[in-house]
């Protein structure tokens, strides 16, 4: 699964790497968590934005918010059939911009002593990359709305199988107009972008058990610490 990440670029940046015109204010942010807003890119009849929407997303049908906490992630197997992201898959796609992300590794009995090992991960060289997202529109009897989104996920690559048996799908630059098109609304025209990133392009390394908790932020959280046995530093699975 994808449930933390980081995106520390300015809105200049957002607006140069996807071609979209970035309507809320940004900040850098090393701990982004579920239920928070997060930036998304999406087209839009007229023009290609960032705006910021809830993580987590909320089905139009839902009856509370609460939903969304449980819909963080979507599997990009099933997403074309399951009736909380099967509508928003054809019409409603959308970009996640971060600079890296977070996963936790589990360790061997006898150095897990109750915990599991953060890691951070990036598209080597990338400033900022972008994970396949799906956004939904939702609104309550009173009238008030909510606009939210989930992160797509694969199997994993070679170097995320050494942390989890999961990985958010990244989309490539080349790929972003095919993947944001909306007159794109057959799930198999944009099948074959819901795979594994090369695992070659990406590096990976431990960080501190801070990031564990949403209340800390600051780029302290993304530096490299020694892992079990001492090592550090990054790695791939080269």
């Amino acid at each position: 699964m994808c449930g933390r990440y980081a995106l520390n670029v300015q809105a200049k940046i957002l607006e140069e790497q996807f071609r979209a015109i970035c309507r809320v204010e940004l900040g850098p942010r090393y701990n982004v968590a579920p239920s928070q807003p997060v930036a998304i890119v999406r087209d839009t009849p007229t023009e290609r934005e960032v705006r910021l929407v809830r993580w987590g997303l909320v089905p139009s049908w839902a009856k509370d918010i609460k939903v969304g906490y449980r819909m963080i992630n979507a599997r990009s197997e099933t997403a074309g059939t399951n009736g909380a992201f099967k509508h928003a898959l054809r019409r409603r796609r959308c970009l996640v911009p971060v600079s890296g992300f977070y996963e936790w590794k589990k360790l061997e009995p006898e150095k897990a002593r109750g915990k599991k090992l953060p890691h951070y991960i990036r598209v080597a060289g990338a400033e900022v990359f972008a994970l396949a997202g799906l956004w939904e529109h939702w609104q309550d009897p009173a009238g008030n709305e909510l606009e939210s989104c989930t992160i797509l996920t694969c199997a994993p690559n070679e170097l995320m199988a050494d942390l989890h048996d999961r990985m958010p799908v990244i989309v490539g630059p080349g790929d972003y107009d095919r993947w944001l098109d909306p007159s794109a609304q057959d799930p198999a025209n944009i099948a074959d972008l819901l795979r594994p990133f090369p695992a070659d392009r990406m590096e990976a390394w431990p960080v501190g058990q801070a990031v564990g908790n949403v209340r800390n932020d600051g780029p302290g959280l993304v530096e490299p610490v020694a892992g079990p046995g001492g090592q550090g530093g990054l790695f791939n699975p080269d």
